[in-house]
């Protein structure tokens, strides 16, 4: 846990000038005496922080510093591709992977571009929740997430209507619509043949994930097969009967 932190405090002073303790502190959502034992072993590992004090002053790395600790690892490099969506993150529980990934790409662009990140942030913002709708995270979509990322059959119990079912799915992915999650999935043992369905995450009453690893479907495409359902469903509630 230690050792994470302070190769994210390293990064952080690679990406950024200067920062002061409180900085730091509220970055690693630790305290600031804890800050500074962290750049006292730092600096005792070889590692050059410098620390200024004064109105101005705060921590930095000295002597054009580079650590080459900045490889992504797979999860924050997929996360990293979700990063246009934080609230869609948090709920999935990606955020700390998403964060990771971000420094890293940030410790890794010249001085020039490292602000690249808070000027786009400050001209493009994503609300994906509807008008005059609360949102709500279903409780079991970290359980969901995690199996369409490691392509894991789920057993889940599921409310249709006023009755509830027992499926084995083949989670493929997920969507967020207007502020609701789907999972668009295929029932187990069909595999090749069977449909893709979709269901709502919010009706999930329990879901858990087995050990089985599914072969996914090279021909899915879950944007076109969501637009194509999207446009099915819109059909469904638009009709008018005429005499």
């Amino acid at each position: 846990m230690r050792a994470a932190r302070l190769i994210k405090m390293v990064l952080l002073l690679q990406s950024r000038p200067t920062m002061t303790a409180a900085e730091l502190a509220r970055e690693l959502e630790v305290s600031e005496r804890t800050v500074t034992r962290d750049a006292q072993a730092l600096s005792e590992a070889g590692v050059p922080v410098y620390a200024e004090r004064g109105r101005a002053g705060g921590y930095r790395l000295v002597g054009g510093y580079r650590t080459r600790l900045t490889g992504l690892a797979r999860g924050e490099a997929e996360a990293l591709f979700l990063s246009g969506v934080p609230g869609a993150l948090r709920e999935m529980g990606l955020e700390d992977a998403a964060s990771a990934a971000r420094l890293k790409v940030s410790a890794a662009l010249l001085p020039s571009l490292r602000d690249a990140s808070r000027t786009a942030a400050q001209r493009f913002h994503l609300d994906a929740p509807n008008w005059f709708r609360e949102p709500e995270t279903p409780e079991l979509l970290p359980a969901v997430a995690d199996a369409v990322w490691d392509d894991r059959r789920v057993a889940a119990r599921y409310r249709r209507g006023t009755d509830e079912v027992v499926r084995e799915l083949e989670p493929y992915g997920l969507v967020l619509k207007a502020g609701v999650w789907y999972l668009c999935a295929r029932v187990a043992g069909t595999a090749g043949d069977g449909p893709f369905r979709v269901y709502r995450i919010d009706r999930f009453t329990a879901v858990e994930a087995g050990e089985e690893r599914f072969v996914r479907d090279d021909g899915f495409d879950l944007p076109a097969f969501w637009a194509e359902r999207a446009e099915q469903f819109a059909r469904s509630i638009l009709r008018a009967e005429v005499v």
